[in-house]
């Protein structure tokens, strides 16, 4: 859409900036120390891509973190125990707004897919141990900015360990 826009200094200008609802990305991490991506076509670049699964905001109401464990079930056919929001990006803030929410996914379980669409038809779920996901993407294997980044935050908080909530409470002090 055309957009009549404020610059800084209460400039106004023009620019087309397509407004999206959102969306989920999901980094998921089996027992095997695997990683679950996805490679599927891309009619955008014309290529297939190894990505995290990953969809639109798209359900009226729905939390981010049902979307994501929704996303996972259908596209790559397993449901986590565990879901912890890593982070956010926007992935071209030039043109739109999307901001995408990236989480980690661990204690995974299978189920059936739901996958529907051209794109979602010829998805092929691959496997990769964590110790290789680095080398990946210094070699471009993996050049999607979502799948990137979503998988360098999720070795970075595999390396931290659990969150500290999680870790159980801090003693009590004695009185």
């Amino acid at each position: 859409m055309r957009a009549l826009l404020e610059a800084p200094d209460g400039t106004p200008f023009w620019r087309d900036v397509i407004r999206h609802p959102g969306a989920v990305a999901v980094v998921p991490v089996t027992e095997r120390d695997t990683v679950l991506l996805v490679r599927q076509y891309r009619g955008s670049v014309d290529r297939e891509l190894l990505e995290i699964p990953a969809g639109t905001r798209d359900v009226e109401g729905e939390e981010p973190h049902i979307t994501a464990g929704r996303e996972l079930e259908e596209e790559v056919g397993v449901r986590a125990r565990s879901m912890r929001l890593l982070g956010s990006m926007l992935n071209s803030p030039g043109f739109c707004d999307q901001e995408t929410l990236l989480y980690l996914a661990q204690h995974l379980e299978p189920v059936e897919t739901g996958r529907h669409g051209e794109e979602e038809r010829y998805i092929e779920v691959v496997e990769v141990p964590v110790t290789e996901i680095e080398a990946m993407v210094a070699s471009g294997e993996l050049v999607d900015a979502q799948t990137v980044l979503g998988l360098l935050l999720a070795l970075q908080a595999l390396r931290a360990g659990p969150p500290v909530e999680a870790r159980g409470a801090p003693p009590r002090p004695s009185t």
